[in-house]
């Protein structure tokens, strides 16, 4: 097949969650299977001086956006070991900034022009690459537009062999929701302006057009693709999504095992495996001394690396850990986000300074060392798409404590689901005292150390590698490519 995907971040060129790294990853798995793969993406400030592989693209974009024009150029990159290509957008004036979406916890005011000039791109380079894309996978809202450009085309600038589009929605909060007049920018009559289009309340929304377009839809998990289309998760379209419930299907994403490794990994200075734990000891006391804890294997080290929002359920972590503090734990947390939450894990660990370090900010290493070094991983989502970090802990023998939601209900498993596959714990409700009560059995369980090898073991065994993913993925272009 051959498929050429579009999002707005890409690992390891940009990155602001775990949008990035799956359509990376998903991106090289495709290519592994003998796929044609392109990948279109901005690109950012900073990206071609740190890959000196990206070379210029002799192609030139001058592209209608409302009442005037836009100029752009591609530069690309090429794989010799892959049938794989990454294109990026370079239009200075959108791309070239310190962040991808805005600064300073705001959203930059020229959004909807960004990504309504990046889906004009990804259709003109559909349309016109000459290996001529048998399928075009958009990813969230910054690349909806696509599939109703795409239409238009066809429908009206002679585009017969125009191929079909899916879109993989990560998160249903993220919506490019933008005023009327933004519509404009589309350069498209008013005819697909309407509630059973893009229009959503009277104004313009990316998201609920891809949803309302796209020939097939996905999510990243099953359970996800399920709870979009109840009131509760569905954000306010989950009757668009309930209309278009035939062309949905979760798939749960992969974890790149190729970086996410416990043996051979740059970032641990110890190397363990299913066979051999002692590599995760020495972890945890190194763990301990890079956060400035005491060093004490007797300890439980619980872990979190999350966005400090609300979605990542940090208000209740926050509570539950006012409580169990008091208990004989350790914790760790890296991240960043609201300045109210920041604030109050900073005080949390001036309150417990031998017992809870928190460092704000991204660093990769460091997850990667906190994934290998903890005993416990904290993610208590309020939703939670699909989640990587639980998987990412699995692999690295920290049984993750997870909420009951999206992908993290599957891909943990619980004692209560099975004694045999057990691997991780998990409650329902969003509160505290649920959360509280899940540390508390995990207090229990490391007493345990035959059990919690049990459940390390398990945990280390589980599958959830990109071969798998990326071969649904393909049965799914295939109920939408013709001939095939």
């Amino acid at each position: 097949m051959k498929i050429l995907l579009a999002s707005s971040e890409v690992h390891p060129y940009s990155k602001s969650g775990g949008l990035a790294d799956m359509v990376g990853a998903l991106a090289k798995f495709l290519a592994r299977t003998g796929n044609q793969v392109g990948l279109i993406t901005p690109l950012y400030r900073g990206i071609r001086e740190k890959f000196p592989e990206i070379q210029p693209f002799d192609w030139n974009l001058d592209l209608p956006l409302g009442e005037s024009r836009v100029q752009a150029g591609v530069c690309v990159r090429h794989f010799e070991d892959l049938p794989l290509s990454i294109y990026f957008v370079d239009q200075p004036q959108f791309f070239n900034r310190a962040g991808l979406y805005g600064e300073g916890g705001l959203d930059y005011s020229d959004n909807a022009e960004r990504f309504t000039f990046f889906s004009k791109a990804v259709v003109n380079l559909a349309r016109y690459l000459p290996w001529q894309p048998e399928l075009v996978h958009i990813h969230d809202w910054q690349a909806c537009l696509v599939p109703i450009l795409m239409l238009h085309q066809k429908l009206h600038e002679q585009w017969a062999t125009k191929p079909p589009t899916c879109l993989t929605i990560h998160n249903m909060a993220y919506q490019g929701s933008f005023p009327s007049s933004k519509y404009g920018l589309t350069n498209l009559p008013l005819d697909y302006f309407h509630p059973g289009g893009m229009e959503f309340y009277k104004g313009l929304n990316f998201l609920k057009a891809g949803i309302s377009y796209a020939d097939i839809i996905t999510t990243v998990s099953p359970r996800y693709a399920r709870e979009i289309t109840t009131e509760q998760y569905g954000c306010a379209l989950d009757g668009v999504l309930r209309n278009r419930q035939n062309a949905l299907a979760g798939i749960l994403n992969g974890v790149d095992y190729d970086e996410w490794k416990t043996v051979a990994n740059p970032y641990l200075a110890h190397s363990f495996s299913v066979d051999d734990l002692s590599g995760k000891v020495a972890n945890k006391a190194d763990l301990q001394q890079e956060m400035g804890l005491p060093v004490n294997p007797e300890v439980p080290l619980f872990g979190t690396i999350t966005r400090l929002t609300d979605q990542k359920g940090v208000d209740i972590q926050l509570a539950a850990l006012e409580e169990m503090l008091a208990a004989d734990l350790q914790f760790v947390l890296l991240g960043s986000g609201s300045s109210v939450w920041e604030r109050g894990y900073r005080k949390l660990a001036m309150r417990y300074p031998g017992k809870c370090a928190v460092r704000l900010g991204f660093d990769q290493g460091l997850s990667h060392r906190i994934e290998a070094g903890c005993d416990f991983y904290l993610m208590p989502s309020r939703f939670e798409p699909c989640g990587l970090n639980q998987m990412y802990s699995l692999r690295y023998g920290t049984v993750p404590i997870v909420r009951i939601t999206g992908g993290l209900d599957d891909s943990v498993t619980d004692i209560s689901e099975s004694l045999d596959d057990a691997d991780g714990i998990k409650f329902l409700e969003y509160s505290p005292r649920a959360l509280s009560k899940g540390i508390r059995k995990a207090l229990v369980l490391y007493k345990d150390k035959g059990l919690l090898e049990h459940y390390r073991r398990n945990g280390i065994a589980k599958d959830f590698s990109w071969d798998r993913t990326a071969a649904e993925y393909e049965q799914v272009y295939r109920r939408v490519i013709p001939g095939l």
